[in-house]
């Protein structure tokens, strides 16, 4: 489709073709002729464009008995994000086999700290999945591997599937963290696999789950942790490496990020030391800059030449870089604001129309002017008392918020916080992130994944 609107275009210019044609090209390709992507894909874990906005329109209101289209149960325990292509849906899961085997680590090794961790030491089938997305029935189903874990996660919110999966229309990749990665064409052949013999330590064994970056003809991913650390960019055809960059980074869990300015391609990673912009081409570090605190999560964003990155835990901050800077940029002019207060933890933000928005764990919601850091709101509560894991998404001006206790909040974006609609599912847990196709929206609880949809 791109390729007929460029020739379309050429001949429109010398006058061979009329306007209306490439209106009509216009239309089909989505509004537009340069996207990859459709209104009906959500490709990787942050949406077609990195940040979870869409301006497709779906459902305000709905529960257990109210515009559900189908429910399905998934089998075992997994929360990592699905993804859509087209008329199906990609997700993994890990389900135990029963065997009990004595795990390669000490039992101090996995256990949860503070937040809990369930203990490894139980073999798992570490599957994906594809369903049909307009029925929910499974179309295929294949192992990637038959393992014990040699670490647990947290008991509340962890799993041993947690790595989100992302496609391209060709392949399907589905990241198992210390499992390694494994590419599926869209019918469910193995096309390749890689294992980097790694045995990642997370921070109080909370578990592994970075989501990967498809980029050009890249998979990129994220191995930081309390070990070995590193960002590894592979070619998505083959699983070969393109490069591999060390680092010296405790554990985080944020997903790498692309873009370009002034003609320089970026991948950009944050951390707790530094965040780091890395040459797609050869994984060399274009600029650092240090100030988030610990444990980071959420996945930076872009307004104009400012790139957002966030922590919240332990020392938290949210920061506004100016791009443009080479080497060290901690304490510069570079750093065009900051804040303490309003950060998330676990959710990543939105940002739309100059509005940033944050989410903490505890459910208080944040707006910030994105070019200054002034709130227009500031730890609005959603509601009753409640808790976050899941990332929101913005659809047609309204965020989706998904809490652990299985309510759907929806807010209208904007300078003011106005909630429209609270949604309930009784019995059910979401940490994984709301996803959108065609006017549906997808969301995967502890135990199954719903299809909301307005009847037609």
């Amino acid at each position: 489709m791109r390729e007929i609107a460029k020739i379309l275009s050429r001949r429109w210019q010398r006058g061979a073709i009329s306007v209306w044609m490439i209106l009509i090209v216009v239309a089909l390709s989505g509004g537009n002729v340069g996207s990859q992507s459709s209104l009906a894909h959500w490709p990787q874990w942050r949406g077609p464009s990195f940040n979870g906005v869409t301006s497709q329109s779906v459902p305000v209101e709905f529960g257990d008995t109210k515009n559900v289209k189908w429910k399905v149960e998934i089998p075992g325990r997994g929360f990592s994000t699905p993804v859509i292509w087209g008329d199906r849906i990609f997700l993994t899961t890990a389900v135990p086999t029963g065997k009990k085997q004595e795990s390669p680590v000490s039992p101090a090794g996995r256990a949860g700290g503070a937040g809990g961790g369930a203990a490894s030491g139980e073999e798992h089938r570490f599957v994906v999945l594809a369903l049909d997305r307009r029925t929910g029935k499974t179309l295929w189903e294949r192992v990637a591997k038959v393992a014990t874990p040699h670490e647990g996660y947290h008991r509340q919110y962890g799993s041993f599937a947690s790595n989100s999966p992302a496609t391209d229309g060709k392949l399907v990749y589905a990241p198992f963290g210390s499992r390694g990665v494994y590419a599926y064409d869209l019918n469910g052949k193995l096309v390749w696999e890689r294992d980097f013999g790694v045995q990642m330590r997370m921070r109080l064994a909370f578990g592994e789950g970075s989501a990967p970056l498809l980029y050009e003809n890249m998979l990129i991913l994220n191995y930081d942790n309390e070990g070995d650390s590193f960002i590894v960019a592979l070619d998505k055809r083959t699983g070969k490496d393109l490069w591999r960059v060390a680092r010296d980074e405790a554990s985080s869990w944020s997903m790498p990020f692309a873009l370009t300015f002034q003609g320089q391609k970026q991948i950009v990673l944050s951390a707790t030391r530094r965040t780091r912009a890395y040459d797609p081409a050869n994984g060399q570090v274009l600029w650092e800059c240090g100030g988030l605190g610990g444990n980071v999560i959420p996945t930076p964003a872009l307004q104009d030449d400012l790139l957002l990155v966030m922590s919240g835990f332990r020392d938290p901050k949210l920061m506004a870089i100016r791009l443009g800077g080479k080497g060290d940029l901690t304490g510069t002019s570079s750093v065009v604001w900051s804040t303490t207060r309003g950060t998330a933890y676990t959710p990543s933000p939105i940002l739309l129309d100059n509005k940033y928005y944050t989410l903490s764990d505890n459910g208080l919601l944040s707006c910030f002017n994105a070019t200054t850091g002034e709130p227009h709101y500031l730890q609005r509560r959603l509601g009753e008392p409640d808790t976050f894991k899941a990332s929101p998404i913005a659809a047609n001006g309204k965020l989706y918020l998904a809490s652990e206790s299985g309510i759907v909040s929806v807010v209208r974006t904007g300078a003011e916080m106005e909630i429209l609609a609270t949604n309930r599912f009784e019995d059910q847990m979401f940490v994984s992130s709301p996803i959108v196709a065609e006017g549906e929206l997808f969301l995967r609880s502890r135990t199954h994944l719903f299809c909301v949809s307005e009847p037609k």
